[in-house]
């Protein structure tokens, strides 16, 4: 599997961020914490994007 493309679930990526999955959920609400992709109902995160919001790097298009 690409890990560039890598999708993860809200608690995979609550899991790798080490925040609770509660904490993600209020941040989508909020609009804050890193990007995220919603299908339907389905939420999930791309790994590179954790990566670069992590480390401070991502920006978004504008």
């Amino acid at each position: 599997m690409d890990t560039s493309t890598s999708l993860l679930t809200p608690e995979q990526a609550s899991e790798y961020l080490n925040v609770s999955h509660w904490t993600l959920r209020n941040w989508r609400y909020r609009g804050e914490g890193p990007p995220f992709l919603k299908a339907g109902r389905s939420v999930r995160y791309r790994l590179v994007d954790l990566d670069s919001w992590l480390s401070g790097t991502y920006s978004f298009a504008s």
